[in-house]
């Protein structure tokens, strides 16, 4: 029997009294595993099987911690599912550790670069792109239309350019645009602006009067005054309809594109990399294989000295207090208490809790609580101690492995991220996604074997072989870190960016509409 026929489970942790059935369309009930355990019950692939007799009350444990507790008897061999299990509380945030358990560094690793796109700020890039902002979603369909005619008319002549992006958006009007929730957008769409693939060439286009005028959006000294080096184009000044309006687009941004055209890849260190973690689609399967892997190559680029940051506040609230712990310095672990507090009370004023994450797919993929995805989720983070902490929009500063606080939305936590300065994006998911950025480049891996074959056009790497026992943890890693490298210097290309498959900018607003 094939290593990927015979019956498996995977068991985490040695207190787990819960293992995950990872065969491809699940076992039936009868099946014999090699340790002598029978299946009491047909379990889906993914989901739990109860390695002892728990009675009711008992604690379900898997990552080693409790997941929840059982609702009634289950025996040996049983099928774990959320129906059968009462979740714990959150951890209280005034009682989190505060690094007590900071881990010591690794060993440096050294000799690791790309090819990338070095930026006069210092910043390195991974694309080589025309940004173009906008200060309301009012000039949006116009500015699409004005990009479609630059990709075929323009971006020819400018072969060392690889894209032109607007970055559109909802805001801008229509908003109360001083109130505390609107720095979060504010500041996301400047530092979008700003992304190191777009090689400091602003380029604004503005209706004339929205409430977000240029000045608002970028940083003062930010946008060049001179008549003649012009950074941002008003619509309400032109005077012959909407073929002036689109020309002065246009003619504003073929000045961009001759200088970004200049530009060229060197050498540069891994140190320069700043890669974001998110998982999206996630199934049970995501924490013991892909998460895992993920973490594995976090820990790889954090020894090479790059930045590595995780986000999705809802998914890692449950493991608040094991973060804390991990923390470089107390103000470290205060600040990450900070953004969870911030969140967990923008959840209550609207009406929400924690139990509103998983998704309904989550749970079909064996995810029986935000609990156990939490413990799955911080996966990603690797083993390093956490050196600093972003609030939603803003750029991380410090190398190593940070937190970006963003929501678990796929689409809100890639713009924030870009917006805090990742310049490469790694995707975890086990129900899949064909999830792409336009502004870095997304390599996808996935949690089963069954999804890769499925999607062979769409998924990067498949961590499903650690499942089956054709790979370690380590292995998987080392092939995402090379990858990595790999896209980062155009060597190759993700699969999302081979199909174009790029989300929309999704702006975080936790500010009142008027």
């Amino acid at each position: 029997m094939s290593l990927a026929c015979e019956p498996r489970y995977l068991r985490v942790h040695e207190r787990d009294n819960v293992a995950v059935v990872v065969n491809e369309g699940g076992l039936p009930a009868g099946t014999r595993f090699a340790d002598g355990l029978v299946l009491a019950d047909a379990i889906p692939e993914a989901h739990k099987v109860a390695l002892t007799d728990l009675a009711e009350g008992d604690a379900i444990v898997r990552y080693g911690l409790t997941i929840g507790t059982a609702n009634r008897a289950i025996r040996r061999g049983g099928w774990v599912h959320e129906g059968l299990m009462t979740p714990p509380d959150a951890p209280p945030l005034a009682s989190c550790p505060l690094a007590t358990a900071t881990p010591n560094p690794l060993p440096a690793l050294g000799g690791y670069t790309f090819e990338g796109y070095r930026n006069p700020d210092g910043s390195v890039g991974t694309k080589n792109i025309l940004g173009i902002s906008t200060t309301v979603q009012c000039v949006a369909a116009t500015v699409g239309y004005a990009v479609k005619r630059m990709k075929t008319e323009l971006l020819p002549r400018y072969p060392n350019v690889d894209d032109v992006v607007a970055i559109t958006h909802p805001y801008g009007c229509g908003v109360a645009i001083d109130a505390p929730g609107a720095a979060i957008p504010i500041r996301t769409l400047r530092n979008l602006a700003q992304h190191a693939n777009f090689g400091g060439e602003l380029m604004v286009v503005s209706l004339g009067c929205e409430k977000m005028q240029p000045v608002r959006l970028m940083p003062a000294g930010a946008l060049p005054v001179l008549e003649e080096e012009p950074s941002v184009a008003v619509m309400q000044e032109a005077h012959e309809g909407f073929g002036e309006i689109v020309a002065n687009i246009m003619a504003l941004a073929e000045k961009k594109l001759a200088r970004l055209n200049q530009r060229r890849r060197v050498t540069c260190p891994a140190a320069d990399l700043v890669v974001g973690l998110q998982c999206g689609g996630s199934d049970a399967m995501s924490g013991v294989t892909a998460n895992p892997a993920v973490g594995f190559a976090a820990d790889l680029l954090v020894r090479a000295g790059a930045t590595v940051m995780f986000s999705e506040v809802t998914e890692v609230r449950d493991a608040a207090h094991l973060l804390t712990a991990r923390a470089a310095t107390q103000e470290v672990a205060r600040d990450f208490v900070r953004e969870m507090a911030w969140y967990d009370e923008y959840l209550r004023v609207g009406g929400a809790d924690r139990s509103a994450n998983p998704t309904p797919g989550n749970k079909q993929g064996g995810l029986a609580n935000i609990v156990e995805k939490a413990m799955g989720s911080i996966a990603k983070a690797g083993s390093t101690a956490l050196m600093g902490v972003a609030g939603p929009g803003e750029r991380v500063t410090r190398k190593g492995l940070v937190f970006a606080a963003t929501p678990a939305s796929d689409f809100i936590c890639g713009t924030l991220q870009l917006a805090a300065g990742m310049n490469m994006h790694i995707f975890t998911t086990g129900r899949g996604t064909p999830y792409g950025l336009a502004m870095a480049p997304v390599i996808k891996v996935a949690s089963n074997s069954g999804l890769a074959a499925r999607w062979p056009d769409l998924i990067d790497v498949n961590a499903g072989t650690i499942a089956t026992g054709e790979a370690t943890v380590e292995d998987v890693g080392w092939e995402i870190f090379r990858l990595i490298l790999e896209v980062a210097s155009g060597r190759k290309k993700t699969w999302a960016d081979h199909c174009g498959l790029h989300n929309d900018f999704v702006l975080f607003n936790p500010g009142p509409v008027t």
